[in-house]
């Protein structure tokens, strides 16, 4: 193998400045097209939908670790050799946006009923153009590898004809339909809601008790509710049949106050006896289950408030009081009549509208539905059977959890920004649901139709996203070659909102799957598991942290907390030790290019820095011990990544390169580096080979500073497009792992021992090692420079195993079996070692005194759990080991003594 040519390659600065790398890469990036997917490569496929972001949004640290996460996925299989697309887009995001512009609007004193609804989309499309979309270049500073040819909207031409004929054929196959429901409405927005997009938490509340007098004078039923104002529309009183406190009432009726009507007591067994005083007030316009009971009695339903929630013309004498007063006046007018009970404390959840947190009115409404248990059944077919697959796999339990109870969809939303519904009215009122905009009506032949005011929501078109970006319902290219795509990344918190529509509307219009797998990634928090908010004051922003500490930094620290499906705790100072594993890679780098540039100023052959033979026909322990170790690296991290659990990856590669290939690896090259020859070459060709695995391993995770640092090693103009390092099982070492083990570990305790003991640097004692057997003397004689240099002794010794110096009074230490003897003359200061060993002594004998007589009580051992025993005995053992230690240690002091 002919070597590399150095002149020409890139020179790498001192220091790492990703502000000078990040940019530049990329654009590089993206003018040689390395992201664009060609579905006539006759490669192997892998394919992913971006998640779509608002178009409203900005980057955050959720996006940061969701798009992080999916990238190495992208970038893993790209360096594989799969043809790989990333499809990136955005959401059009229809309550969102609306209130965004509307802002805008109010700043210049107008509102959208000012501008008419064709002129406010037009508008809408005008701030899209000029301030949505932001987050794409947010993106690419990200370094998302995304072919970004394929970009997609939700509100595009072509994702709008594939909403529309999903519309259409959910209608004509009976899954899609309008009727009267209870529905989540927002006062605010102005617009239904579905259950997902309610947000329920617990608020103050109370249980006003009210009295409804029986028609007949005869007496009273006491009802209790926690929302007062809503009596206005009751239609009936509900009790349980098998109560017997009220079965003498059931079919008789009461007089409902301050509106003067007779409603019936009816018997349900939906009525919890338990809450409340047993009996309950059925309001069926305001309340789902007061719905549900109204439909089994044939009770009428009443609406007595207005789409602001403010009492409407039914509420009488209440008429124009916004809920909350409605509540406090009706409670005063019960007073009045004497006619209120007790009002008492009781807080519960209340469902809060998702985008402006305004308290979510339920209430009775003619909406566009979706009949979901047909779609959920496939959806769950599609789990069951295999075809998608949960990781981690305790997530199904929590997607089926939710499906088996499904209720129908409200699709539809009372906005002007969105996909309009494909319906249309005649004057006669028939109804007409088309895919092209129709002229007549399909049922009577009239014109002058009036299409439907209402938008759909956006949940519809983006469970579509699988489907529509790829050019469905049309048989495209695309299509037929990435659909079903590979893998969706997503976090836990919208299996419901988006996972579950996509698999619902995917699997009904295309059998099979939209995704083989579904992989889960936990909620980024802050440093002590806190969720992130304003009010806390704990929000990280990410494109801060980007220009503090670099983008590997960011994704490093990130995906290195990401263990699968849990939570990503997140602290400013964990970026900043990421930006530190950068620097280390980047200094690690320009020792590496030095050691190949002194090696090849020899003239000796040599293999290529980018070559995957680490050790080529290395004898020497370090070559081999790293081959073995890389090749364990890099097996167990191609493992890592294969199942979706990228933070041990990371965990992995941050030990392997910091630690033994930065500094065990370095270290014990130096010597033979400087000392030219063969064995030179060999040192130099092992770090050089063994680095670019590295860099190639990392790059998923932080590919610009590997692919700075690659180009400038090898000359390659991209490690993006792989290769990914092969496995080598041949250069499995478990011999020089384990000899190199004892011989790190002799190392460590002799520079610990100068540590704990102050030795200084300038001081280089002499060393007697005395090995277990003939293996240990033979590494120990072949190592005994590397130990020496490394620890900074003047000398070391190798004594035959089982042998012990004798003579001058020396310090032991144990490790990996040996024996090593410090003589202490001129070490250390005799007198103040002997002090410091004698209080070390002291308070190990109190510490044992109280082991002692702690596990000599009874009481102690009987009654406290079996671990704390058992640990007190195992303490107990350790000081008295360490008694002994100091005991010998005081005894080779006393011998000495001058």
């Amino acid at each position: 193998m002919t070597e590399p040519e150095l002149q020409g390659q890139p020179e790498l600065p001192k220091t790492y400045h990703p502000e000078a790398v990040e940019g530049p890469t990329y654009q590089r990036w993206l003018d040689q097209g390395y992201f664009h997917a060609d579905p006539d490569s006759g490669k192997p496929r892998f394919s992913m939908a971006l998640p779509p972001p608002n178009v409203t949004g900005s980057l955050h640290i959720g996006h940061a670790l969701d798009h992080t996460f999916q990238d190495y996925l992208a970038r893993l299989h790209r360096m594989r050799g799969f043809e790989v697309l990333w499809l990136p887009g955005m959401d059009h995001a229809g309550i969102a946006t609306q209130n965004v512009v509307e802002r805008e609007l109010a700043k210049e004193g107008r509102t959208r009923f000012d501008l008419g609804r064709e002129a406010f989309v037009g508008r809408v499309w005008e701030w899209k153009a000029a301030s949505g979309g932001r987050i794409l270049g947010q993106m690419q500073r990200l370094g998302d590898s995304v072919d970004w040819s394929r970009e997609r909207f939700t509100m595009d031409e072509g994702l709008s004809r594939a909403v529309r004929h999903a519309f259409v054929s959910l209608y004509e196959q009976g899954l899609l339909y309008r009727g009267q429901r209870i529905i989540n409405w927002c006062p605010r927005c102005l617009t239904a809601l579905s259950d997902i997009e309610v947000e329920h938490e617990e608020v103050p509340g109370e249980l006003a008790h009210l009295r409804y007098p029986l028609a007949d004078g005869s007496g009273h039923i006491e009802v209790a509710t926690s929302r007062a104002e809503t009596m206005l529309g009751d239609t009936a009183v509900a009790v349980h049949p098998e109560d017997p406190r009220y079965r003498g009432l059931i079919g008789r009726t009461v007089r409902l106050p301050l509106v003067d009507r007779e409603i019936p007591v009816v018997a349900d067994e939906a009525v919890d006896r338990a809450f409340g005083t047993g009996a309950v007030k059925v309001t069926p316009a305001h309340d789902p289950n007061d719905h549900e009971i109204a439909q089994r009695h044939d009770l009428p339903a009443i609406n007595v408030l207005t789409e602001e929630a403010i009492v409407n013309d039914n509420g009488g004498r209440f008429q124009g009081l916004d809920r909350y007063a409605a509540r406090e006046a009706v409670k005063r007018a019960f007073a009045d009549l004497g006619l209120l009970g007790k009002v008492v404390a009781a807080p519960h959840a209340v469902g809060h509208c998702y985008r402006c947190t305004t308290e979510v009115e339920p209430r009775l409404s003619l909406q566009w539905f979706v009949a979901t248990k047909p779609l959920a059944e496939e959806a769950m077919a599609a789990v069951r059977g295999g075809r998608t697959r949960f990781e981690p796999a305790r997530y199904e339990k929590t997607f089926f959890g939710w499906m088996e109870s499904i209720r129908d969809w409200c699709v539809s939303r009372q906005l002007w920004w969105g996909h309009r519904i494909p319906a249309w009215y005649c004057p006669d009122g028939h109804l007409t649901v088309a895919r092209d905009d129709p002229d007549t009506c399909a049922e009577c032949g009239q014109g002058g139709l009036t299409q439907d005011e209402d938008v759909l929501d956006t949940w519809f078109s983006s469970g579509l996203w699988p489907l529509s970006t790829l050019g469905w319902p049309d048989q495209t290219e695309d299509l037929a070659a990435f659909y079903p795509t590979s893998v969706l990344v997503t976090g836990y918190d919208i299996i419901f909102f988006w996972v579950a529509r996509m698999l619902m509307l995917c699997c009904h219009f295309k059998p099979q799957t939209p995704f083989d797998v579904v992989a889960i990634h936990g909620m980024v928090r802050d440093a002590h598991g806190k969720k992130m908010s304003k009010s806390f004051g704990n929000v990280i922003d990410p494109i801060e942290l980007m220009d503090r500490y670099g983008t590997d930094a960011l994704r490093f620290a990130l995906i290195r907390g990401a263990n699968p499906g849990s939570d990503v705790p997140l602290a400013e100072e964990w970026v900043e030790g990421a930006r530190n594993f950068a620097n280390k890679l980047w200094n690690l780098g320009r020792f590496t290019l030095s050691s190949l540039t002194t090696t090849r100023g020899e003239g000796v052959a040599g293999d290529t820095p980018a070559s995957p033979a680490v050790a080529p026909g290395g004898e020497a322990l370090a070559d081999r011990w790293l081959a073995s170790r890389l090749e364990r690296t890099r097996a167990a991290v191609s493992a890592a990544y294969d199942h979706y659990d990228p933070a041990e990856a990371a965990r992995l590669l941050h030990a392997f390169a910091w630690s033994e290939l930065a500094d065990w690896a370095v270290e014990l090259a130096k010597p033979r580096l400087a000392a030219g020859g063969e064995d030179a070459r060999r040192a130099g060709a092992t770090l050089v080979g063994a680095f670019d695995v590295t860099l190639k391993l990392l790059h998923p995770i932080m590919p610009f500073v590997t692919e700075e640092l690659a180009r400038a090693l090898s000359g390659v103009e991209t490690i993006t497009l792989g290769p990914w390092p092969q496995e080598r099982p041949g250069d499995l070492d478990a011999d020089a792992e384990a000899a190199m083990a004892d011989l790190q570990e002799v190392i460590a305790a002799l520079r610990r021992f100068r540590a704990e003991h102050h030795v200084p640097t300038a001081s280089k004692p002499r060393c007697v090692l005395v090995p277990v057997d003939t293996r240990q003397a033979a590494l120990f004689e072949a190592e005994a420079e590397s130990v020496r240099r490394l620890t900074r002794l003047a000398e070391l010794t190798v004594a035959p195993p089982g042998t012990a110096p004798s003579g001058e009074p020396a310090t032991k230490l144990l490790a990996a079996g040996v024996e090593l003897y410090l003589p202490l003359a001129g070490l250390l200061d005799l007198d103040e070692e002997r002090r410091r060993l004698e209080r070390e002594q002291a308070t190990l004998e109190a510490e044992r005194d109280r082991a002692t007589a702690k596990l000599a009580n009874p009481d102690f051992v009987a009654k406290a759990p079996l671990p704390v025993v058992g640990k007190a005995r195992a303490r107990l053992t350790e000081v008295e080991a360490d008694l002994v230690k100091v005991a010998e240690q005081l005894a080779a002091l006393g011998a000495a003594r001058p």
